[in-house]
Formats: structure tokens, sequence, C-alpha cells
């Protein structure tokens, strides 16, 4: 069994996909065995493989409003493992950024999660997100709504928080009068009965 810290090295150190990558592999995780809540997106922006500091740009901004969360709490990994399907910026197509190569998920999502202790809850990222975790083809959208189904399961689906998704907050105003507040509420539980115990 290799431990987690070797297994992040690893990880880091991966350039499977860097002939494939307009900018070159630079994988992008934050993991902890203690993690309580995990983050699965799509795959770092631009921004972010420049920094080399995942949400480190404008959607990060507004995941960490949703979350009712400061960046200290945020970049606490004891707190939030954030694990992309992809770990590296797959350059831009013509409705942003490309899709995560598969090979990134297929080599290393299993061995990373299954590191993972104390889990309490799962926020699921967009389309390629959604296949994976709960291997469904519904819409963000339709999956969105069910919040209160998938609380259940201790999971939610967001829509991806990028300012690309500006028009579809707008048409579904229901995700922040109905949605946000009830996963605030939830993450503030998680985090205050950690830092409590």
């Amino acid at each position: 069994m290799i431990p987690i810290k070797l297994l992040e090295k690893n990880v880091k150190d991966c350039t499977l996909c860097s002939e494939h990558l307009p900018l070159g592999a630079r994988p992008i995780i934050q993991i902890d065995t203690r993690s309580k809540i995990l983050i699965a997106g799509q795959a770092p922006g631009k921004k972010v493989h420049e920094t080399g500091i995942p949400f480190n740009d404008a959607s990060g901004d507004r995941l960490r409003e949703w979350l009712g969360v400061s960046k200290d709490a945020f970049y606490d990994s004891e707190q939030f493992a954030i694990l992309p399907i992809g770990f590296c910026y797959p350059g831009k197509g013509k409705s942003g950024d490309l899709p995560p190569p598969p090979l990134c998920a297929d080599t290393w999502r299993k061995q990373l999660l299954s590191k993972f202790e104390n889990i309490e809850f799962t926020i699921i990222l967009g389309q390629h997100a959604i296949a994976w975790h709960l291997q469904s083809k519904a819409s963000v959208t339709e999956l969105a709504k069910k919040w209160q189904y998938l609380f259940k399961s201790n999971q939610i689906v967001l829509p991806h928080p990028s300012p690309r998704n500006n028009i579809w907050l707008k048409k579904n105003n229901w995700f922040e009068n109905d949605v946000v507040p009830n996963l605030q509420n939830r993450i503030k539980a998680i985090i205050t009965h950690s830092s409590s115990s």
C-alpha cells in the first residue's frame, strides 16, 4: 500500500499526458487522509496552471462564496480535498476549456480516493465529474435540482462556478435562493463539528 504522501508525489511528477497538453504537465490537487469534504471538479484552468493553486481564479471565488468559506478554510487540506477529473490544464476549446483527458482519472483516481478515511460530503462540479462519480448522463441542471435527494447520500451536484455560467444562474435563480443556503449550512456543520472534535 503506497503512503498518501508518496502517491501525491507520484501524481505531481506525472507526465503521462504532457504531449497532449498545450502548457505541459502540472498536476494540481489538494489531498489529506483526514479531508472531510471532497471537491470533484473538471480540470484546472489556465490561471490555476500558472499559479499551481487549485481554484485560484474567478471560479474559485464564486465556489468559496457558494460554500460560505474563507480562503484559509478552503485551502485547509484537513477540511477540503480538491481532486478534479483531470489534474492538468487541458487547453482551450471552441466553448471553454477542453475536456480532461481520461487517462488521468483512469490512472490515479481510484488510488487517491482509497486514501481518504473521513470524507463526509462530496461536491460534484460539471458533466465529467458527474459521469465519473454518479455514472450518470443526466444534465447538471437536472441533478442540481435533486439536491435534497443527493444530500441524503452526502453529495451534491453544482454547476461549474465559472463566469461562463452567469446566464445559467440568471435562468435558474432557485439555485442561489434554495440550494446555496442549504449547502452553506451543511458545509458549516461539517467544519464546525470537525474543529470541535
